[in-house]
C-alpha cells in the first residue's frame, strides 16, 4: 500500500483526546445474517415476503402479512476460521461458540373485513445482530519497501511524537511520568520513548525529530483476540390495508459491547526487541427508526414488491483503552552540543547500557472517552413471489453509504478530522440477497439462500489514521473485501408448532496490515507506507434451530 500525501495532512493534529477509528465506525455499521432459521435458510431475502419476525428489523412491512399470533426463539452453534498467509507462512485459528440468536413475539388484531383496514399487528423481536468474536496471528520478517525504506511500528512511535512537537514546541515532555495526562501527547509516541525505543534529535533546520533507536529489520509477531457483539430490540407495529398494501414502522434500540486484546513483538535478534500489549473497549447503545412498505399491484396475482428506508443509528458510546510494554535494547551514551542522548550499541560489550524494562501507559489505569457515532441512511427495495402455496421466491437490494458516518463529541461537535478520514477512506455498500422455500408437503419445506456484499473501504488508500495525540497504541487494520454467505434449511410446520433449521456459511477475506508508517522518502514527499500484506480468509459455519406457536 502507498498514497503521496501532502505534509499538512500528515502532521494533522486534533484539539481533543480521540480515539475512534474508520474501522470502529465500520464495526458498528455492519450486520450479520441473523434471525429466525427460516430467514436465514432463505437468505435473508424476505423483505416482500413478510410473515416472518426477523423482517421487523430490514422490512418492517412484513409484519402486516400474519393472520394470527407468532411466539418464537432461536439458539445457534458457531465455528469461526481465521486463516491469515504472511511471506510464505500460513497461521490458523479456530474458535467455537454457542449463543441465543433471537426471541419475539407478535401480536395479529383482526380489525374486520368491511373496512379497509383489515389487521394492526405488533411485534417485539430481539436477536444478535453482530458477533465480533474472532482470533487473527501473523508474524514474520518487516523487510523493506522497494528495498530502501525499512517499516517498522517504532517508526509509527517516533512518527507520532515529531508531529506534536511540530506544532508546540514547549509544551511537551514524553518522559515525564505524568505524560499520559497531557492531552497533547499521543500514547504511542511516549511509549516509544520511554521505553527507549526512539530518541530525540535535531535537524538541520533545529526542529527535534523522534527517530528509531533499533536496527531497520524487524521479526514481528501479532496476535488479537475479539469478542462481544451487538444486541438489536426491535419494536413494530404494521398494518394489513385490502390485503393489498402493508404498512410497517419499526423502533430499534442497540446495545454496543465490544472488546479487543493485541500484542505486538518486535525481535531485532540477540536478546533485543520490545512487546506492546493493548486493550480495546467500546460500550454503549444507540436508537433508530425504520419505515417499510409491501405491495401487490395486480389483485389477481401473488407478486409483491416491498421498499424500506432506515434512519441511521444514532450512538452514544464510551471508548476505554489501556496498554502495557516491555522493551530491552542495548544503547551507547553520546555526547553533541553539549546534549547527551542514547544510539543504539551495534557491538555490545560488557558495559553496554541494557533497558530492559516493563511498565504500564498511564500507572495501569485505562482511560474512558465518551463520543457519539452516527451510521448511514439505509435503502431496501425486495421483490417477492409465490406460486400456489408450494414455493416462495424473494430477492432484495440493499444500498448504504458509509462514506457518510459521522462522529461527534457528546457535546455535538464534529470530530472534523475522523470524519474526513471516512469520507476519504470509505464508500457505498451494496447487498444482494435471493432466497427459496419450496414445500414438499404442507408441513415440511426446502430453503435455499445467497446474501451478497461489498466492501465498505477504498481499499488502495484506506488506512487506521491515528491523530497525533490519540491514546490508541493498537496500529493494526484490515481492509475488508466483499462478504458471501450462503444458506440452506429445513423446517416443518404443525397446527400450532413449528420448527426450522438452517445452516449458513460465511465467507470474506481482507488485507491485514500491523501499522503504516508516513515517511519521507524523497525530499519534500510523504508517503504512506505498510509491511507486505497479510491476505486473511474469514469464515464462520452456523447452525441455527428456531422453535415456535402460531395461534
Amino acid at each position: 500500500m502507498k498514497k503521496i500525501i501532502a505534509v499538512a495532512c500528515a502532521l494533522c493534529f486534533v484539539a481533543g483526546v480521540s480515539a475512534q477509528t474508520i474501522y470502529d465506525a465500520a464495526k458498528l455499521a455492519e450486520r450479520d445474517l441473523n434471525g429466525t432459521a427460516r430467514f436465514v435458510g432463505m437468505g435473508g431475502a424476505m423483505g416482500a415476503l413478510g410473515g416472518d419476525i426477523s423482517t421487523m428489523g430490514t422490512n418492517p412491512a412484513g409484519i402486516g402479512i400474519y393472520r394470527s399470533n407468532d411466539i418464537m426463539t432461536s439458539f445457534s452453534y458457531s465455528a469461526y476460521g481465521t486463516e491469515s498467509k504472511y511471506l510464505g507462512q500460513t497461521f490458523n485459528n479456530d474458535k467455537n461458540q454457542w449463543s441465543f440468536d433471537n426471541i419475539g413475539f407478535v401480536f395479529a388484531s383482526k380489525i374486520g373485513n368491511q373496512t379497509a383496514l383489515r389487521y394492526v399487528n405488533f411485534g417485539f423481536n430481539y436477536k444478535r445482530t453482530k458477533s465480533f468474536y474472532k482470533n487473527m496471528t501473523m508474524g514474520g520478517l518487516m523487510g523493506a519497501v522497494d528495498d530502501k525504506i525499512f517499516v517498522s511500528q517504532v517508526n509509527q512511535m517516533g512518527q507520532q511524537a515529531t508531529d506534536v512537537v511540530s506544532y508546540d514546541r514547549e509544551n511537551y515532555d514524553f518522559g515525564n511520568s505524568d505524560a499520559y495526562n497531557n492531552n497533547r501527547l499521543g500514547w504511542l509516541g511516549i511509549m516509544g520513548y520511554q521505553g527507549y525505543l526512539t530518541n530525540s534529535v535535531r535537524d538541520d533546520n533545529g526542529y527535534d525529530r523522534y527517530v528509531p533507536v533499533v536496527p531497520d529489520e524487524a521479526e514481528a509477531y501479532f496476535n488479537s483476540n475479539e469478542k462481544g457483539g451487538i444486541s438489536q430490540y426491535d419494536f413494530n407495529v404494521a398494518l394489513n390495508v385490502n390485503d393489498r398494501v402493508y404498512l410497517g414502522l419499526t423502533i430499534g434500540a442497540y446495545d454496543v459491547n465490544y472488546k479487543k486484546t493485541t500484542l505486538y513483538d518486535e525481535d531485532y535478534g540477540n536478546g533485543e526487541g520490545y512487546e506492546l500489549a493493548s486493550f480495546n473497549r467500546i460500550k454503549g447503545s444507540g436508537v433508530d427508526v425504520k419505515f417499510g412498505a409491501i405491495f401487490r399491484p395486480f389483485e389477481s396475482s401473488p407478486f409483491r414488491i416491498g421498499f424500506a428506508i432506515h434512519t441511521p443509528a444514532f450512538y452514544n458510546l464510551t471508548y476505554e483503552n489501556g496498554a502495557s510494554m516491555t522493551s530491552d535494547v542495548y544503547l551507547k551514551e553520546v555526547q553533541d552540543d553539549n546534549k547527551t542522548f542514547y544510539v543504539r550499541d551495534d557491538k555490545p560489550g560488557k558495559d553496554a547500557i541494557t533497558t530492559r524494562k516493563s511498565f504500564d501507559a498511564n500507572d495501569g489505569r485505562r482511560i474512558e472517552q465518551d463520543f457519539r457515532l452516527s451510521t448511514p441512511w439505509r435503502f431496501n427495495a425486495s421483490l417477492g413471489y409465490t406460486v400456489g402455496t408450494s414455493l416462495a421466491l424473494g430477492a432484495e437490494y440493499e444500498y448504504e453509504d458509509y462514506s457518510s458516518m459521522k462522529f461527534s463529541y457528546p457535546e455535538g461537535d464534529e470530530m472534523v478530522d475522523q470524519n474526513s478520514t471516512i469520507k476519504d477512506f470509505m464508500k457505498g455498500v451494496h447487498t444482494f440477497r435471493i432466497g427459496a422455500e419450496y414445500k414438499v408437503i404442507p408441513e415440511f419445506a426446502f430453503r435455499l439462500g445467497y446474501n451478497y456484499s461489498t466492501t465498505a473501504f477504498k481499499e488502495d488508500d484506506a488506512y487506521k489514521w491515528i491523530p497525533a495525540n490519540s491514546t490508541l497504541t493498537d496500529t493494526d487494520f484490515a481492509n475488508s473485501q466483499s462478504h458471501s454467505n450462503y444458506t440452506i434449511g429445513i423446517g416443518y410446520r404443525g397446527k400450532a408448532f413449528y420448527a426450522d433449521l438452517a445452516y449458513q456459511y460465511s465467507m470474506y477475506k481482507e488485507k491485514f496490515y500491523p501499522f503504516y508508517n508516513d515517511l519521507e522518502t524523497s525530499p519534500g514527499v510523504w508517503e504512506i507506507v505498510t509491511p507486505q500484506a497479510t491476505k486473511v480468509t474469514n469464515t464462520r459455519s452456523q447452525v441455527l434451530l428456531t422453535l415456535g406457536l402460531r395461534f
